[in-house]
C-alpha cells in the first residue's frame, strides 16, 4: 500500500498529534523545568510522586505500555481480519491504513515507556524484538512503493506468480517435442503376440463384383453385396441372372397367338387408333396423358379466357423440296403447327399484333480473378542443422528450462544468451533460423519468469520475518505486562 494516498493524510495528522501530547505529558510530570515557556499542564495531568525509580513503573508509564499493548493485540488481528473478508468490521484497507500508522505511532510510546533506558534482561530482548519487528515493517512498506515501479519497468509481460511453474513446465514440454522431431522415428516392430489373418476374409478380400450386378438386377441384397463382393456366390447369382433375362421371352414365345383373320364386321369398322398407354403417376399425370377435345366455340367463351395468340419463330432452316401447300414439309421446324387440329375461321383468333423486337444483351464485363500464388516446396531436410539442434536442445536448453533456479546457468544472462543463439543461426541451414528464434523465444520468456520470481521473493520476502516476530513480541509483551502488574 501507498502512504502517498491522500487516504493517510488524516492518519498521518493523528500519529503527529498524538505523538506531540506523549511527548508534553512526559516533560510535564518528569522534566517540568524542561517545559516551553508559556505551556503547563492543568493539574488533572500530572502524576503524584510514587515510590518507583523507573519510569515504566509509573500510572503515566502504564497508560503508555498499555497503549502499545493494545496496538499489538489490533495489529496481529490483520491477519485474521485477511481471512474473514465478509466480516464487516471496516474493510481491510481502513485495517491496513490503520496498522501502518498505529504501529507507527508505538515508536514514541515505547520510547518514553521505557524512559529511554534498556532496563535489566527481559525488557532488553523486547526492545531487541521490537526493533526487528519495526525494522522489517518499514522495509516491507518501502518495497511496497519501489517494487510496482520496478517490476513495470523490468517485467514487459507480468504472469500470475501462482502459474509460473506451470509455465515452466510447458517450456519443456515444448522443447522435448521439438527435439523428437528431428530424431528419425524407430522402426515398429511386428506385434509377436497378433493373431493371423483368418483364411475367410483373406478369399474375399479381393473378390470381384458380383455377377448380380453385371446382370443388372436392382434388388436391395445385391446392391448391398455388391460393395463387398463375394467369390462364394457368384455363380448361383450368376446362374440366376441368366435365367430372369431369358424366362420373357419364353413366355412371349408361348403365349403370343396366330394372327387372327378378321371378320366382315370388323372390315366394315374403321380403325381405332391405338390409346397410348396411361402414364402411371399422379393424378394430372394421368390427366395430361389423355389427347385435347375438340376447340370450345367463340360464342361460348368467356370475356377474358380466350386463347393466347402463338408466339412468333423464327425458323433457323426452312429447305423447299416439296409444294408450298404441304406445310409440313415446307416447314420441319415447325412441328406444332402440323399436328395442331384444324380449326374454323370463325373460332380462330385474330392475328396477333407484331413482337417488338428483343432488346440486344449485353454480357457484363466480368473481374479477372488474381492467380493463385505459386506453391512453394517444401523445404528438404537438412541432416547437419537437424543434429546441430539436437545436441544444443539436450545439453543446454534441457538443463536451463528444467532447472529450478535459472539464474545459475549461463543462457540465464541475456547478453550470454544473444550471442550463443547468434552463434547457432551461423550453424544451421536458413530454414531451421525460425527453429532457433522459437527456442530463443522460450529461454527469454523462462528468464523473465526468473525475474518476476525473484521480485515476488523480495516483495513478501520480509513477511517471514516480520510475521512471526511480531506475534513472539506479543506473547512476550503480556507477560511483561502481567510480571509488571503482579510482582513489582
Amino acid at each position: 500500500m501507498r502512504i502517498t494516498n491522500w487516504k493517510h493524510f488524516p492518519w498521518f495528522v493523528f500519529v503527529c498529534l498524538a505523538t506531540i501530547a506523549a511527548c508534553l505529558l512526559y516533560v510535564g510530570n518528569f522534566h517540568p523545568h524542561r517545559m516551553p515557556a508559556g505551556i503547563r499542564l492543568p493539574q488533572s495531568l500530572i502524576q503524584t510522586p510514587t515510590e518507583h525509580h523507573t519510569v515504566g513503573g509509573t500510572p503515566l508509564g502504564l497508560a503508555f505500555g498499555a497503549i502499545s499493548l493494545g496496538i499489538f493485540v489490533f495489529a496481529a488481528l490483520l491477519s485474521l481480519r485477511k481471512k474473514i473478508p465478509l466480516w464487516r468490521v471496516g474493510t481491510v484497507q481502513r485495517w491496513l491504513r490503520a496498522h501502518i500508522w498505529l504501529t507507527l505511532l508505538t515508536i514514541p510510546l515505547i520510547i518514553l515507556h521505557s524512559g529511554f533506558r534498556l532496563g535489566g534482561p527481559m525488557t532488553t530482548l523486547l526492545i531487541a524484538i521490537y526493533a526487528l519487528v519495526m525494522v522489517s515493517g518499514i522495509y516491507g512498506l518501502v518495497l511496497q512503493h519501489l517494487m510496482p515501479r520496478l517490476m513495470k519497468e523490468r517485467l514487459p509481460a507480468e504472469t500470475v506468480f501462482e502459474q509460473i511453474p506451470h509455465i515452466r513446465a510447458q517450456l519443456c514440454v515444448a522443447a522435448e517435442k521439438m527435439r523428437d522431431s528431428f530424431k528419425p522415428a524407430p522402426p515398429k516392430k511386428p506385434d509377436a503376440g497378433a493373431p493371423a489373418p483368418s483364411p475367410v476374409k483373406a478369399m474375399t478380400s479381393g473378390s470381384a463384383v458380383m455377377a448380380s450386378t453385371k446382370g443388372e438386377l436392382s434388388t436391395p441384397v445385391a446392391r448391398a453385396k455388391s460393395a463387398t463382393g463375394s467369390t462364394v456366390t457368384a455363380e448361383p447369382v450368376a446362374a440366376a441372372a441368366a435365367t430372369t433375362t431369358t424366362a420373357p421371352i419364353a413366355k412371349a414365345v408361348e403365349v403370343s397367338p396366330e394372327p387372327a383373320i378378321p371378320s366382315a364386321a370388323n372390315a366394315a369398322a374403321p380403325p381405332v387408333s391405338a390409346k397410348p398407354a396411361e402414364t402411371i403417376g399422379t393424378a394430372t399425370a394421368r390427366v395430361q396423358s389423355d389427347p385435347p377435345g375438340p376447340p370450345v366455340p367463340r360464342a361460348s367463351v368467356p370475356a377474358g379466357d380466350e386463347l393466347a395468340p402463338d408466339p412468333p419463330t423464327v425458323p433457323v432452316s426452312v429447305p423447299v423440296a416439296a409444294a408450298p401447300g404441304n406445310l409440313a414439309t415446307t416447314s420441319p421446324v415447325l412441328p406444332t403447327l402440323a399436328s395442331r387440329p384444324a380449326e374454323s375461321a370463325d373460332t380462330r383468333p385474330s392475328a396477333p399484333a407484331a413482337a417488338k423486337p428483343a432488346a440486344p444483351v449485353v454480357a457484363k464485363p466480368t473481374a479477372a480473378k488474381p492467380a493463385a500464388a505459386p506453391v512453394k516446396p517444401a523445404p528438404l531436410p537438412d541432416p547437419a542443422s537437424e543434429a546441430v539442434l539436437v545436441e544444443f536442445i539436450d545439453r543446454q536448453i534441457l538443463p536451463y528450462l528444467q532447472t529450478r533456479r535459472g539464474e545459475k546457468y549461463r543462457l540465464g544472462n541475456a547478453r550470454f544468451s544473444g550471442d550463443t543463439f547468434r552463434f547457432v543461426k551461423l550453424s544451421v541451414a536458413e530454414t531451421y533460423r525460425s527453429r532457433v528464434e522459437e527456442i530463443q523465444a522460450w529461454c527469454d520468456e523462462r528468464r523473465m519468469l526468473d525475474l518476476q520470481t525473484r521480485l515476488q521473493h523480495w516483495l513478501h520476502g520480509w513477511l517471514f520475518i516480520h510475521v512471526p516476530f511480531s506475534f513472539l513480541l506479543l506473547m512476550l509483551t503480556i507477560w511483561h505486562a502481567y510480571v509488571t502488574l503482579f510482582y513489582y
